[in-house]
């Protein structure tokens, strides 16, 4: 990340991917104390798992995904394309079904402590 007087750069392609419960998570501004949120840039694996936080606020928006895609928010389907946004409150049960690419905002900053698998 390049930060300067005014405004911060993240390459995404030079961050590190990290294991997650949805597959693999590059987490950018996890760094900078001026920014009270992350932002990743998550690829979805056929293998994501349900797992909920118990403070944390994540709104989730696709980039790309298969046609069939969904989140699974506490049990109920929510179908997905490209350029939607959602948002999923601390507490919510969630897991994406399907190879998709999204941008996730972490509101506070992601806490690795704060995430729970039933």
């Amino acid at each position: 990340m390049e930060q300067r007087n005014n405004f911060e750069l993240v390459n995404y392609h030079e961050l590190p991917g990290v294991p997650c419960p949805c597959g693999t998570a590059r987490r950018g501004l996890m760094e900078t104390p001026s920014v009270p949120y992350s932002l990743h840039m998550t690829e979805i694996s056929l293998a994501a798992k349900t797992h909920y936080h118990k403070t944390l606020t994540e709104t989730y928006f696709i980039l790309e995904c298969e046609p069939d895609a969904y989140l699974e928010l506490d049990s109920q389907r929510v179908s997905l394309s490209p350029h939607m946004a959602v948002v999923i409150h601390p507490g919510t049960r969630h897991r994406a079904v399907g190879k998709m690419k999204v941008m996730i905002v972490a509101s506070p900053k992601f806490d690795p402590s704060d995430e729970w698998l039933d």
